[in-house]
C-alpha cells in the first residue's frame, strides 16, 4: 500500500515511516524539517496536493506542537494558532477533494478547553468527523526527538541529565500522565490502518499504555539509568509549581482498540530503549 506521513519528521511520524516500510509499504513522507516545500501552513501547496492525490492511506499527524515546556511558551500566541490552523484547513481540503481514508492525531487534551492545544485538536476532530475520517487519541507517547526546543517530558529530562547532572522539573511531578512507546504507538496505528471499515469516526480509538506514572516517578526511573552506566551522579529537582497546561485534570482512556492491539512494552522497558539511544550523543 502507498501510505502518506504528514509530519514524518515528528516523534510518533518518524518511528512510523521506519515500522511500515519495514511492512513492506511504500511510505511518502512529508515534513517541512526535510524541505520547506512541505510547509503545510502554505495555502495552496502542490506538493502536499500531489502527495495526498497520489496515496492509498493518509496519516494526519503533523502539528505546531511540542512537550508541557512548549505548550506552555507559545501554545496561547498568534503562531501557534495560526500555524494549526492554516495546516489543518490546507490538508483537510484535500483530503476532501480526493476523498481518501485517513487518521487524524487528536490528543487525549481535546476536551480541554482551556488549551489553545486542547481547542485546536477539538477542531481537527470536528473535520475529521465530517470527512468519515477516523481519531485516534494519542496518551503522551515518547521515544527519540531530535528537536530539544519541542522535547517531551523523558527525552527532555534524559538531555538534562547528560547536560547539567540536574533534572530541573517544571512542576513538583506529582502529576500523573500515561505514557506510550513510540513502536507499540505504530502497531496500533497499522491496527486501525488494517481494519480501517470496522471502525467509525465515532469510534473512541485511544492509544496509551492504560497505566498511569508520576512524573517524579519517571525522573526517578532515569535516575535509575544512569546510576547503571556509573559515570553520572544526577540529581531529581522538582520545583514548587503545579501543573499549568493540563491543570492535572485527568481523563479516563477507553479501551475499545485493546480487541484489536495491546501495549507491549513497560515504562521501565521504553525508557531504558530511550537511554540507550540517545546515551550515544553523550559517549
Amino acid at each position: 500500500m502507498k501510505i502518506t506521513i504528514l509530519g514524518s519528521s515528528g516523534q510518533i511520524g518518524a518511528y512510523l515511516s521506519e515500522y511500515l516500510r519495514k511492512q513492506g509499504h511504500v511510505v511518502i513522507n512529508f515534513d517541512k524539517v526535510e524541505t520547506p516545500n512541505h510547509d503545510m501552513t502554505v495555502i495552496p501547496n502542490q506538493y502536499l496536493e500531489n502527495a495526498i492525490e497520489t496515496t492509498d492511506f493518509v496519516f494526519f499527524l503533523a502539528f505546531d506542537v511540542g512537550g508541557s515546556r512548549y505548550l506552555k511558551k507559545y501554545q496561547h500566541t498568534f503562531q501557534f494558532i495560526d500555524n494549526n490552523a492554516r495546516l489543518m484547513v490546507n490538508a483537510f481540503g484535500l483530503l476532501k477533494k480526493y476523498n481518501k481514508r485517513f487518521v487524524f492525531a487528536s490528543s487525549q487534551m481535546s476536551n480541554m478547553s482551556y488549551s489553545p492545544y486542547g481547542v485546536l485538536k477539538n477542531v481537527g476532530e470536528l473535520y475529521t468527523k465530517s470527512l468519515n475520517g477516523l481519531i485516534v487519541k494519542f496518551w503522551n507517547v515518547y521515544g527519540i526527538e531530535k528537536d530539544h526546543d519541542k522535547a517531551h517530558v523523558i527525552t527532555d529530562f534524559i538531555r538534562k541529565g547528560f547536560e547539567t547532572g540536574v533534572i530541573d522539573m517544571l512542576t513538583d511531578g506529582q502529576e500523573e500522565r500515561e505514557f506510550l512507546y513510540a513502536e507499540d504507538c505504530c502497531e496500533a496505528l497499522e491496527a486501525i490502518m488494517e481494519n480501517y471499515n470496522e471502525f467509525t469516526p465515532e469510534d473512541n480509538l485511544h492509544i496509551t499504555s492504560f497505566k498511569s506514572t508520576k512524573i517524579i516517578d519517571i525522573a526517578s526511573i532515569i535516575c535509575g539509568q544512569f546510576n547503571l552506566i556509573g559515570k553520572y551522579d544526577v540529581k531529581v529537582q522538582p520545583s514548587d509549581q503545579k501543573d499549568s497546561v493540563q491543570m492535572d485534570k485527568r481523563n479516563r482512556p477507553d479501551t475499545y482498540l485493546m480487541k484489536w492491539w495491546t501495549p507491549k512494552t513497560t515504562i521501565d522497558q521504553g525508557i531504558a530503549k530511550v537511554f540507550e539511544a540517545m546515551k550515544g550523543d553523550y559517549l
